[in-house]
């Protein structure tokens, strides 16, 4: 079973075109939509339940915003909670429609292939790009990525912040078990991608990646990216995660 995880904060307008590209690109392909309303002020919610009456979407909703890092742990706990089989694969995108659904095949391959447990759809990989990012976005993510990579070499990894991946649910279960699920997604904010990353590969999960052409001259709604604390949060998460570190090399 695929699920294909949609955090989604005020993504209205973005929804109704996702969805059914996902079922286009998705055809053949065991796949459920769940879709993590993360407090929305919009009719997001309701979107995404109107849309579960012709294709296999389930909603998560947070009664309140509580940030794309408790987003993606509903997600991460609600899919290891509805395991179908040991094959089973969750692939995390963006909900504002700026991530091809179609690579979704390229991905599931180097899972399936077993050359990987974590595969990043990366910008900095061959054949990524980005299209229509803002200059101070295109630097907070190459800068992030260059910092994240020079304190957590990880083999396989160059773009650690993409929130497009896959990931062999088997991994996130052991993740959950090692780190517990409040453990596993601390942080609230867009810094948890890295988080997340970082974690896996500190239990030894294989990364690789495919390119990404991230296409934000794609998106309608405007940027919830906080540069100013973005940042900050990246330097917290490196000084948190190198504590970490050092615990279970002693463990």
């Amino acid at each position: 079973m695929l699920t294909c995880l949609l955090p989604a904060y005020n993504e209205a307008h973005a929804l109704p075109k996702l969805i059914p590209a996902l079922g286009a690109a998705l055809t053949g392909l065991d796949y459920r939509v769940l879709v993590v309303d993360d407090g929305s002020s919009d009719a997001t919610r309701q979107i995404a339940q109107d849309f579960a009456t012709q294709w296999p979407v389930i909603v998560a909703p947070h009664d309140r915003n509580r940030g794309l890092g408790q987003a993606m742990a509903t997600g991460f706990a609600w899919v290891a909670a509805h395991v179908e089989s040991e094959q089973d694969v969750v692939v995390a995108m963006d909900a504002d429609n700026t991530h091809p659904a179609a690579l979704i095949w390229e991905m599931l391959g180097k899972i399936e292939s077993d050359s990987a447990d974590v595969v990043i759809a990366s910008r900095y990989a061959p054949g990524g790009a980005e299209v229509g990012l803002a200059w101070h976005r295109h630097v907070l993510s190459r800068g992030a990525s260059w910092l994240l990579s020079t304190a957590f070499p990880i083999p396989g990894a160059q773009d650690y912040t993409c929130g497009f991946r896959a990931y062999r649910v088997a991994t996130l279960q052991r993740a959950l078990s090692v780190y517990g699920q409040e453990g596993f997604v601390s942080q609230r904010g867009f810094a948890c991608m890295a988080e997340i990353l970082i974690k896996l590969h500190l239990i030894q999960a294989r990364i690789d990646e495919v390119g990404l052409v991230l296409r934000y001259d794609l998106k309608e709604g405007a940027s919830k990216l906080p540069v100013a604390r973005t940042i900050s949060q990246y330097m917290g998460l490196i000084r948190e995660l190198k504590a970490l570190q050092r615990t279970m090399k002693r463990a």
